[in-house]
């Protein structure tokens, strides 16, 4: 393969791209169509009933127009179920939350303007607010990449590890270690504390929040029988949570793209011209992590270099 032009290696990832999507439409076709005709045939069969029922007493497609109404309402955040003397959707911790979503790219889509005002200042905040935040986030990646790959030296040097190992190891640690304090531990306290959440499901929030899926489905909303203070605090630990998680996921993701592996897979897949020093380097070479480059007078292996 590696005689094609640049041209069929385009196609290729563009056929390879087009029947991954084809192979997860077909899977999630066959995963989720029987259940969504269920849940279909279980809410006619509730609105029969219930039409059978109290149908005489309403006006001719009132059920209807009220139903229409809160899901309208649903869209925005608006809800009339649940205790009515609850704070309003745009107190400020939610606020906060809503605008933690918008510079993350979550969109959860539990909240949204309605106002034309609302959407304007939200059209204009996230044009100058998603730049700022790449700028801190690449800031943030640059400071803390070379401290989090301080570990993986010690042992790539004290083990004598070629430097693509080291890489893989480096990679590997850092993806465990975002696993673990950003998906799975606030997954076990999630799923503690919200009784009506499986562990899978809780799994499924955190990992969607923090790959800002954000499909929408399962949502932090307005936790009912919780004392606002308590109900606000938690509101305030999403909001680290988000801000702190996307950057440590962002860390791992920069990590894997930097294994030599993945690497040699985006310089097939590229131009065939001549590759800029900048994209010759590696994340080893980045944060001075080559072990090929260690003097003579290298230490020795049961030493550990100063980070």
């Amino acid at each position: 393969m590696g005689g094609l032009r640049p041209w069929a290696r385009y196609g290729l990832l563009v056929v390879a791209h087009l029947l991954a999507l084809g192979l997860g439409a077909v899977v999630f076709q066959a995963l989720e169509g029987p259940p969504a005709l269920q849940l279909q045939t279980q809410l006619k069969a509730e609105l029969a009933t219930f039409q059978a029922e109290y149908g005489a007493c309403l006006p001719p497609r009132a059920l209807e127009e009220l139903l229409g109404m809160a899901l309208r309402a649903q869209a925005h955040g608006v809800s009339s179920l649940g205790n009515s003397s609850e704070a309003s959707n745009w107190d400020l911790p939610s606020a906060l939350l809503f605008t933690a979503s918008i510079l993350t790219t979550t969109g959860y889509g539990h909240m949204a303007p309605l106002s034309a005002g609302g959407k304007a200042f939200c059209v204009a905040y996230a044009s100058l607010g998603l730049p700022a935040s790449l700028v801190l986030v690449a800031t943030l990646r640059h400071r803390l990449l070379p401290v989090l790959s301080c570990p993986s030296t010690w042992v790539a040097v004290r083990w004598q590890l070629a430097p693509a190992q080291a890489a893989l190891l480096q990679a590997a640690g850092l993806g465990l270690l975002v696993a673990s304090i950003f998906v799975l531990l606030p997954a076990l306290v999630l799923w503690g504390l919200q009784g009506d959440c499986s562990l899978l499901e809780a799994i499924y929030f955190c990992f969607g929040s923090l790959s800002t899926i954000g499909l929408g489905d399962l949502l932090p909303s307005r936790g009912r029988g919780l004392h606002p203070a308590i109900y606000h605090l938690g509101q305030l630990a999403l909001l680290g949570y988000l801000l702190f998680g996307l950057l440590a996921m962002l860390l791992a993701v920069e990590t894997f793209s930097e294994l030599p592996q993945v690497r040699a897979m985006v310089t097939f897949f590229g131009s065939s011209g001549s590759m800029t020093p900048e994209d010759q380097g590696s994340i080893l070479g980045q944060d001075e992590l080559s072990l090929s480059t260690l003097p003579p007078d290298a230490p020795a292996a049961g030493q550990a270099p100063a980070c």
